[in-house]
């Protein structure tokens, strides 16, 4: 009984901060001009807000794959490395570097007018397109999949290598059936996490692309300063509440993946 009620105050914390928000955008995004209506999320299923919810799934999960493929190397290559605990700190860095200052950077380096572009002879306004977005967020989303894996590739454990190469096993043979499957969980949840920080990000792709590449975050926000048709002042939740329904499905995915994985090591 005591510990049920020591719980109590974590509950309420969580109902307050995120049940009462979470209330107030569902009512939100079924409330048109005062009235109960499916008219905003109708709406946010349309014309640009379609296309802008998908170039943000699209976007997520090219930078979640991509992002998710090179850190895993790269999590390899320094787990057993002297520079380990430097690759791992810059890791903790460059994973929380985003907003204004990240594009700062990016543009100042490969902008228009950047250092580098210019001697490289980059085309003018590469940076600001969809692949150009993409690789500004593989910066924090390499070093955030390094965090992932690093421990995971810890738990590989010499003594499995050693008995399957004792018992013939290629190295090939090693990863297919040993290495993948332990691996598989923190793989999958690195997919999602780098996933959801990418289809929720918006400081970056506002100071770089502006409405260049449609993204749902970006449409949020111009609802939100009032660049919406009247009578749907309420879009801007309705498309909070699609983003919502994405990020469940992500995660409706995922888990049964993870569960099947978790099976195949016992």
């Amino acid at each position: 009984m005591r510990r049920s009620f020591g719980a109590w105050p974590l509950l309420i914390f969580f109902a307050v901060v995120f049940g009462i928000p979470a209330i107030a955008l569902v009512a939100g995004a079924f409330t048109t001009q005062g009235r109960p209506s499916l008219g905003n999320l109708s709406q946010s299923l349309q014309g640009g807000y379609l296309n802008a919810m998908l170039g943000s799934v699209k976007l997520s999960g090219v930078v979640a794959v991509l992002g998710a493929i090179l850190g895993t190397f790269l999590a390899q290559a320094v787990v057993t490395s002297r520079l380990r605990e430097a690759v791992l700190t810059a890791s903790g860095v460059l994973a929380n570097f985003g907003g204004v200052p990240l594009a700062f950077f990016w543009i100042a380096t490969l902008g228009n007018s950047g250092v580098i572009s210019g001697l490289i002879g980059l085309p003018s306004g590469s940076l600001y397109t969809f692949w150009g977005l993409v690789i500004v967020y593989m910066y924090f989303s390499i070093p955030l999949m390094v965090l992932v894996m690093a421990p995971a590739l810890d738990g590989l454990r010499p003594q499995w290598r050693e008995a399957a190469a004792n018992n013939g096993a290629s190295s090939w043979q090693y990863w297919r059936y040993v290495g993948i499957p332990v691996l598989t969980p923190a793989m999958l949840g690195g997919v999602v996490l780098l996933f959801g920080s990418a289809f929720s990000a918006f400081a970056t792709a506002n100071a770089m692309v502006g409405t260049v590449v449609p993204l749902v975050t970006l449409k949020i926000a111009s609802a939100l300063t009032g660049d919406v048709l009247i009578g749907y002042e309420n879009i801007a939740l309705a498309l909070s509440l699609d983003m919502v329904v994405v990020a469940g499905l992500v995660m409706a995915i995922y888990l049964p993946l993870q569960r099947r994985s978790t099976r195949w090591l016992r």
